[in-house]
């Protein structure tokens, strides 16, 4: 069924699910909007489906052009370039910017698209423990004794959506101008949901438009696929119009993508913005301290994002299972997304949530943790019998136990 806080859908086996959705990235619930569904629409019927093009060829249209000045004034950069995938920009950001003889300095927590474009592009790749700045002085401090000329690329996010944590970007921003480096900040995950004005962590650290790179995803709070890169640096821009493999050489962005998201624009910056915001982070408090009074450990700050910390990987896929079955719809993250036996559930906070669709969920979290126990207690005094955990079945006589 559509995205939304209750969905209908199905395993890949083809058995049928529903439950109340905590899995997707739909943060301000803009994926089924009717004013987004309509400036699609309209897209459709002015340009078609289909950019049929690179950016670099013929690829643009009005909307994506529009798209990119109207996003310059929103991140408050000289330029943005916009890619059809999130992925893409966040790749190709780091992959033009790095030489085979620069380096960089990454967060081990960084987004996959950033670590692979790292290490495609040097092997000068100094990864350092999650958001520890001394270790970022640290290695920035050492490369500059023994390299002073060539570039040092310093790789973060505003808000990390494995644990919802926030780094002290004012303090690296400070720290590469001092070593001569550049700061890249991925914002995918709070851009548009967080913030006074929707414009992320960035906004309270009164560092909007003053990054020196700016990467980010549509596909959270703007309801397409989608991302960009920003930059103040009119070389770095042309880079990624002629150079960057991710825009030269692939189509670009679709004409229904450019304008849904110019939609979503006006929503995020409009009243009704600010009222999802609030909405999305009362459900965030309200999901976390549920958790929280039922004993869960809830990780980081309040977001969209609510790490739950069940730790290891059988009690974890066993306590996935049952929630499903009792209507919770949420994501196990587990190694090597994660450290081994730091498996969780990635719960995900939509505006649309209700207070009794979030209280449900922790009952389910509850339910699910009960039955789960019992079934690891179950295989312990039965370790003879040989199990496959990916295609554990649920016990029904823990089931009638429990009823009992």
């Amino acid at each position: 069924s559509r995205v939304g806080s209750h969905i209908e859908g199905a395993h890949r086996d083809g058995t049928a699910f529903s439950g109340h959705n905590f899995a997707s990235q739909d943060y301000l619930s803009l994926s089924s909007h009717p004013a987004l569904m309509a400036a699609a629409k309209a897209a459709i019927d002015q340009y078609g489906l289909h950019s049929a093009g690179s950016a670099a060829l013929m690829g643009n249209t009005a909307l994506s052009v529009a798209l990119e000045r109207r996003l310059e004034a929103f991140l408050g950069f000289d330029d943005v370039v916009v890619f059809p995938i999130g992925w893409a920009a966040g790749y190709g950001a780091v992959k033009t910017l790095v030489k085979s003889t620069d380096h960089v300095v990454i967060d081990i927590l960084a987004h996959a698209c950033l670590q692979e474009a790292a290490r495609d592009a040097t092997e000068n790749v100094h990864v350092h423990s999650h958001l520890n700045i001394r270790a970022v002085e640290s290695r920035l401090a050492r490369i500059r004794r023994e390299d002073e000329t060539n570039g040092i690329l310093v790789v973060t996010e505003t808000l990390f959506s494995m644990d919802s944590d926030v780094p002290n970007i004012p303090a690296l921003q400070e720290m590469c101008h001092r070593y001569n480096a550049t700061l890249l900040v991925d914002c995918a995950h709070d851009l548009g949901a967080l913030g006074e004005t929707g414009r992320g962590k960035l906004e309270d650290f009164d560092l909007v438009g003053k990054v020196d790179v700016l990467v980010g995803a549509f596909s959270k709070s703007f309801a397409s696929m989608g991302g960009f890169v920003a930059t103040n640096n009119k070389g770095f821009r042309f880079g990624l119009r002629g150079q960057c493999g991710p825009s030269t050489f692939t189509n670009a962005m679709s004409p229904i993508q450019a304008a849904v998201i110019l939609g979503a624009l006006d929503i995020v910056e409009s009243e009704e913005g600010a009222m999802r915001r609030k909405r999305l982070l009362d459900n965030s408090l309200r999901l976390r301290a549920g958790l929280e009074e039922a004993g869960f450990e809830v990780l980081g700050k309040p977001s969209a994002v609510v790490p739950m910390l069940i730790g290891d990987v059988l009690l974890a896929r066993l306590m996935t299972r049952y929630a499903v079955e009792y209507g919770g719809i949420v994501n196990l993250v587990e190694h090597p997304a994660v450290a081994r036996n730091a498996c969780r559930w990635r719960l995900q906070v939509m505006a649309d949530h209700t207070e009794a669709q979030i209280d449900a969920l922790v009952e389910i979290a509850i339910r699910s943790r009960e039955m789960a126990e019992m079934h690891c207690d179950w295989l312990s005094a039965n370790d003879n019998v040989e199990v496959d955990v990916v295609d554990l079945p649920l016990m029904p006589a823990i089931h009638s136990a429990a009823a009992e």
